[in-house]
């Protein structure tokens, strides 16, 4: 059995709660009460036991095979590689590039990209400044960079490096509109809306949503991901009413996706990450009490793709239920938290749980299993990511 096992479980788990998958172990292998518990299914995850007895039903429990469940996920990593053709091959090589990235950013909690997206595009920017390429394929070869340095702009982001993140942006919006790759041009877009609504730019993630859906016919997905950013600047600029219904509006649109199916880039958006955007909204203007509802349904919710900052709802909603002083709710909620942070990759993550860490201890009246809990969350957080 590969010593991963329990980073597969894991990953294959998804949006889901150890709770759930718990439940579904104990169904699928027709037992009653609870043998197996969220606790167990935590150290299955980190490794602390091996489930051998119980694998045929977490199989079951996860819709796959045994074999699928013990396949090593480091094997399926593919070395990025970029060759040194000049035509078709060479575009080619730039976008499996740009999804092996991808890959790595999503896979378990998430693999710390930015640098190595970051250099994989310099290579590619080197060369389309000395023109060495074949001119037949530049169009297609600009489309290409213009993704990657898209994916390297993202991660910069998730990575909190705000300046490079905007540089590599820029420089992949000017890409896309050279190549005419009008679909790249509006994930970029989005892209640089979120980066506004982070730093608190509200109006200006409010103006670029806008004058993206005035200006385009998209597809429900798209238009679903618009409608978010604009409801997070109305959000960010007081207007939550308004704000409550686009989210509204978003999650319709997702349920007519099916007759008009979206681009590929659009595949992480899902009724979790509405909702947690959702949720924040609240947050951000003081009703933690409206917020944990809908944070709790994105740290719930399964069925939609895995993305590398996932834990971003969770932390959220930790800080919600310690500012409402739900003291048993959180430290259950820090108790799942706990065994997968440590290797986490997404610095925003990391820092909105820091955050919440230190309001939780500084809160009176916190019970002390909850400040010992918080404590260890915070040494998990703070941790070497270097130290074994």
């Amino acid at each position: 059995m590969p010593e991963n096992i329990g980073a597969r479980i894991r990953h294959l788990r998804g949006e889901r709660s150890q709770a759930w998958l718990a439940r579904e172990v104990c169904k699928a292998a027709g037992v009653c009460g609870d043998p197996v518990t969220r606790k167990e299914v935590s150290r299955w995850e980190t490794g602390k036991r091996v489930p051998r007895e119980w694998l045929p039903f977490i199989a079951a429990a996860l819709d796959v095979s045994v074999g699928q469940l013990r396949e090593d996920v480091y094997e399926r990593v593919p070395l990025l590689r970029l060759d040194e053709t000049r035509g078709a091959e060479y575009a080619q090589a730039i976008r499996e590039a740009s999804q092996r990235l991808i890959f790595l950013d999503n896979e378990l909690t998430g693999m710390p990209i930015a640098e190595v997206a970051s250099r994989t595009y310099k290579s590619v920017h080197r060369r389309l400044g000395d023109g060495d390429y074949d001119s037949k394929y530049e169009r297609d070869i600009r489309s290409a960079a213009s993704e990657l340095a898209e994916v390297a702009g993202w991660a910069l982001f998730d990575a909190e490096l705000h300046d490079a993140a905007r540089r590599f942006n820029q420089e992949a919006l000017f890409l896309a509109q050279l190549s005419g790759d009008r679909s790249i041009e509006l994930l970029i877009l989005q892209n640089m809306a979120m980066h506004s609504g982070w730093l608190g730019r509200h109006r200006e993630e409010l103006a670029v949503a806008r004058s993206v859906i005035e200006r385009n016919r998209l597809p429900p997905r798209v238009e679903a991901i618009f409608r978010m950013r604009e409801a997070r600047g109305l959000a960010g600029c007081g207007t939550l009413s308004e704000a409550g219904r686009l989210f509204d509006k978003a999650r319709s649109l997702l349920e007519c996706d099916g007759r008009s199916p979206g681009p590929a880039w659009s595949w992480w958006v899902s009724g979790n990450e509405i909702d947690g955007h959702h949720g924040h909204a609240f947050m951000a203007v003081g009703d933690h009490a409206g917020a944990v509802p809908l944070l709790q349904r994105s740290t719930e919710q399964y069925g939609g793709p895995t993305v590398g900052y996932r834990g971003m709802a969770a932390a959220r909603l930790l800080d919600c239920l310690l500012h409402l002083r739900a003291w048993r709710d959180a430290e259950e909620l820090v108790a799942g938290i706990v065994p997968t942070v440590g290797e986490s990759a997404s610095v925003r993550t990391r820092r909105l749980l820091d955050e919440a860490v230190r309001s939780g201890l500084a809160a009176a009246g916190a019970p002390p299993a909850l400040r010992d809990a918080l404590k260890h969350l915070e040494d998990a957080v703070r941790a070497d990511p270097y130290a074994l």
